[in-house]
């Protein structure tokens, strides 16, 4: 179980110019979905470049619990041979999802419409965070589910055994959300259909039609219309993951803030629905280029140049743009207390039902070291101190989140004084190699 027993406490100083190439993790939402959708194919799955940080390992080891053969060979390639659409078996033990809101999310998901029977618990952050708005649309399906008050886990699914189609609103902008019903879909007769008002993250549909489903998106009215014919045959794949835009924010962000820098992100996903951060931050004034720009996968791929930026100015960023970058606003709002003005952010009430409540957590920190922040239920405004004008000096608590933890590293490269983090523990998660990538491109991060 991924339960950050021992905390590990972390300080970023004051760092020269990062420099050097930043060859960062595959992507996390890409590596989830490769394993499930390998999973409930019939054949073998091959993925090379998969993000091995723990929430990834963990929904590995959940494949292999519904019965699916999860291998790693010495060349760090995964063999997937899954069991196809409907054959999960029933896992014999505990699923235990760790720290990963998307695993537990996506693979109750496909399980829903299978008779089966299954139990969910993860560490202790994520037995906090709601899990209700999966299991409500599962329902509709013929799934029941049993959890803890308030719908969290530890949360046992009992799938329906005979799923009918569904027709459903996605009431708040979640990518989660929505390739759970499409994964339970798979199983169910007919056609699932998903509406979408805002456009979230569409790695589920594009990974989808590689694997041989049949599913179309079409923007009408009412939203994005998604409509998937259930009970296909998967096709197995050859994946290739690109890198990680979400893990690519860190060293990009710090390369901005930090002077000299000049840091080269290759490979990294643009996919639309994921890169409204480096659109914000070229609002902002950030020095960003994209170079080598490819398709790898059915996914946009480009190298990345990020060079530090010294007259950023705080900007409004638009809160249809919140879907594309809702992971990102940590680490932004690290980036704002460097610009110039205040840098609003609205339609983020998502933020507080992540790994913790990142608003409160990032405001909390911010203010510590010298920065002013307003908030809201599901807005924020960081009034920006200019470049070397931010004092730094204090201790964040992470919330045993991973994207916290990293924020406030990023943030200690530039100010005045150190910042310390009381727990970097849940880096691991998302990010196993940050500490040693930072080091390379000129970080000084120290633990204890």
């Amino acid at each position: 179980m991924s339960g950050h027993a021992t905390p590990v406490p972390m300080t970023s100083h004051r760092s020269g110019p990062l420099t050097g190439q930043a060859n960062v993790p595959g992507d996390k939402s890409i590596s989830h979905r490769a394993l499930i959708l390998g999973a409930l194919c019939v054949g073998e799955t091959v993925i090379t470049g998969l993000l091995e940080g723990e929430d990834v390992l963990d929904t590995a080891k959940a494949m292999r619990a519904f019965g699916a053969e999860v291998t790693r060979d010495e060349m760090g390639t995964w063999h997937v041979h899954g069991v196809g659409v409907g054959g999960f078996a029933e896992p014999e033990q505990v699923i235990d999802c760790g720290n990963s809101g998307t695993g537990v999310r996506l693979i109750m998901g496909a399980m829903a419409t299978s008779p089966i029977c299954a139990t969910f618990t993860g560490d202790a952050s994520l037995n906090k965070r709601p899990m209700a708005r999966v299991t409500d649309p599962l329902a509709l399906f013929g799934a029941q589910a049993v959890g803890r008050a308030g719908g969290r886990l530890p949360m046992t699914v009992v799938g329906a055994a005979d799923p009918v189609p569904v027709r459903y609103e996605v009431p708040v902008p979640s990518a989660q959300v929505k390739s759970a019903v499409l994964l339970a879909g798979l199983n169910a007769p007919g056609e699932t259909v998903v509406i979408e008002k805002e456009a979230t993250r569409d790695h589920t549909e594009r990974m989808l039609t590689g694997f041989g489903a049949e599913i179309v998106t079409e923007v009408t009215e009412e939203g994005r219309v998604i409509t998937l014919t259930g009970q296909p045959d998967l096709i197995p794949q050859t994946i290739v993951v690109p890198r990680d835009p979400s893990s690519a924010a860190f060293p990009v962000c710090a390369a901005v803030i930090t002077p000299g820098s000049d840091v080269l992100v290759p490979n990294i996903g643009l996919n639309p629905t994921r890169a409204g951060l480096f659109t914000t931050l070229r609002e902002m004034g950030a020095d960003l280029e994209y170079e080598n720009l490819r398709e790898e996968g059915g996914e946009p791929v480009a190298d990345l140049r990020a060079r530090f930026s010294p007259d950023l100015k705080g900007v409004e960023v638009p809160p249809e743009r919140a879907a594309s970058m809702i992971d990102e606003y940590p680490v932004l709002s690290v980036v704002a207390a460097f610009a110039t003005g205040p840098t609003v952010m609205r339609g983020v009430k998502e933020l507080r039902v992540k790994e913790s409540d990142r608003i409160e957590a990032m405001a909390a920190g911010l203010r510590a070291g010298g920065v002013t922040v307003e908030d809201g239920p599901d807005w924020w405004i960081v009034h920006g101190l200019g470049h070397g004008n931010v004092p730094g000096g204090q201790t964040c608590v992470s919330h045993l989140d991973h994207r916290i933890a990293m924020s406030f590293m990023v943030m200690g490269m530039a100010t005045q004084r150190p910042v310390s983090v009381d727990d970097g523990s849940p880096i691991a998660t998302s990010f196993p190699i940050f500490e040693p990538l930072m080091a390379g491109l000129g970080a000084d991060i120290r633990r204890g």
